[in-house]
């Protein structure tokens, strides 16, 4: 294989990992780069930090008696008299249920607004590298709460901080009314602790099952007593009347800890940096853990503070990075396949909450985990059900629904065709999607054949099989449409 070949298979799948992939102009033009110089451009275009602001509404204001959704309700005032107290006893019940409808029609706006967002920011960004790792940490500090604005801060502050530092992160996020009240800390006092989050931090956010015990548990949850929102502000603040100042004693050492005390502990243990690189292995490299890699990433994470730039840089300039068996061998989430696809072929939405419905079709929904460990992802993405929507839904976006046949049909192929082209005005209303996939063709390096095409459309190697299929297709729309359907598309 010559070397400019392997080099822009190379490129191919750092795109493919570290973002949601590389246009064929892109990988023309760097297809002489060293990894090195395409991993410091891929950062370079990820320095700016640019949060998400459509949610402007804190709906937890109504629950404190605050007028943000009371003007919008019209009811009769009360009356004097028995029956009057009683008709405004009535009148009152009338108006709570009016105001708790409002509240949630508001909050289903703001979780479609936020959620596509966020997609139309990943479908059309630069910073392809912080967006990629912001849903890594969107999986990993799962979480899920019925007030958009707190999603929308927990968000931004992955965002923030993606290629940042881990424990800034990590303590920011700890403060949040999201997680705060998600996790339970906001009722975590000195009279009655609460172990929720204490238990969480460690088993899923930072060192791992294995490596503490009950009692750290405990002491860890009486050190965040304290850790709270005010009511008023909804921002963090330490609340000494609520804190157990009493000592502790945590991963055997005794002291008058605080919250910030047990984070530095957790993260002086070197089991924390080997839990979150076997988790960053898994989402960028391999679902297989490769324990030698992972020691590798874990030094460079721990030495550096848990800075978490340098410890991208180990993963993506690695020589094992690029090894066959690390190539084209994960799962697309939901969404990594669906920005894919938006990327790829310039996708706008007339109609973007289609993408939720999407979402939640194929399994993913952003803002809305299944729990507080996340997607387990992987091969979970894919069952015959979630397998049969994905290999329909490029056809449905870039085509109304319609796979074109190759050759001359079969007379049933023929009935088929005809009664999906009756369905593709239907389908045309339903999604309201509109690819430009001359613009993507337009792209493509001149005299570009169609196994070509197949071998940049498909991350895995292309069998031969494929080959004569891309070979007769009959035009190149046809031929992506098909190529986009098929399981080896689903594999990055």
């Amino acid at each position: 294989m010559p070397d400019r070949v392997k080099n822009s298979v190379k490129l191919k799948h750092l795109y493919a990992r570290a973002g949601f992939g590389i246009t064929p102009a892109d990988l023309k033009n760097q297809e002489h780069w060293p990894v090195g110089k395409t991993v410091r451009s891929l950062f370079e275009s990820s320095e700016r930090f640019s949060p998400i602001t459509v949610v402007n509404e804190n709906t937890d204001l109504v629950y404190n008696g605050q007028p943000m959704m009371a003007a919008n309700v019209n009811m009769t005032g009360g009356m004097t008299g028995s029956s009057g107290g009683m008709m405004a006893s009535q009148a009152d019940a009338m108006r709570s249920e009016e105001t708790k409808r409002l509240i949630q029609e508001t909050r289903n706006r703001q979780e479609r607004d936020l959620n596509i967002a966020w997609m139309t920011l990943m479908s059309t960004t630069q910073a392809q590298l912080r967006e990629k790792m912001t849903l890594f940490w969107h999986n990993h500090f799962s979480c899920r709460v019925g007030n958009f604005m707190y999603m929308q801060d927990l968000n931004n502050i992955h965002r923030k901080h993606a290629l940042g530092n881990f424990k800034t992160m990590l303590t920011e996020v700890a403060q949040t009314p999201a997680m705060l009240q998600f996790l339970n800390n906001q009722s975590n006092n000195k009279v009655h602790p609460n172990e929720n989050f204490a238990r969480e931090l460690m088993e899923l956010f930072t060192i791992g099952r294995g490596n503490y015990t009950e009692q750290d548990v405990r002491e860890s949850a009486r050190a965040f007593t304290g850790w709270q929102y005010d009511g008023k502000t909804y921002q963090y603040s330490f609340r000494e009347k609520s804190h157990d100042d009493g000592t502790k004693t945590f991963f055997g050492k005794t002291g008058n800890w605080r919250g910030e005390d047990i984070i530095n502990m957790i993260l002086e243990r070197k089991e924390t940096a080997q839990f979150l690189s076997r988790k960053l292995y898994r989402y960028l490299v391999n679902d297989v853990p490769d324990e030698v890699h992972i020691r590798e990433m874990a030094d460079v994470l721990y030495r550096s503070g848990y800075e978490i730039k340098p410890w991208l840089e180990k993963v993506l300039t690695a020589g094992w990075f690029y090894e066959p068996q690390n190539i084209g061998n994960l799962v697309k989430s939901p969404v990594e396949f669906l920005v894919g696809l938006n990327r790829q072929f310039y996708i706008t939405y007339e109609n973007p909450g289609v993408l939720i419905q999407f979402q939640r079709t194929l399994g993913q929904v952003l803002f809305n985990p299944p729990n507080v460990a996340g997607w387990p992802g992987g091969r979970n993405w894919i069952d015959s059900s979630s397998l049969m929507h994905r290999l329909k839904m490029p056809s449905l976006i870039l085509n109304a629904g319609l796979i074109e046949f190759a050759g001359k049909a079969t007379p049933e192929e023929e009935a088929y065709i005809a009664a999906m082209r009756k369905q593709q005005d239907s389908v045309i209303k339903r999604v309201q999607a509109k690819a430009d996939i001359n613009k993507f063709i337009a792209g493509l390096p001149p005299k570009t054949s169609k196994e070509e095409i197949a071998g940049f459309m498909l991350e895995p190697p292309v069998n031969p099989s494929m080959l004569a299929e891309a070979a007769n297709s009959p035009d190149i729309k046809t031929l992506l449409i098909r190529l986009t359907s098929t399981p080896e598309y689903q594999l990055c």
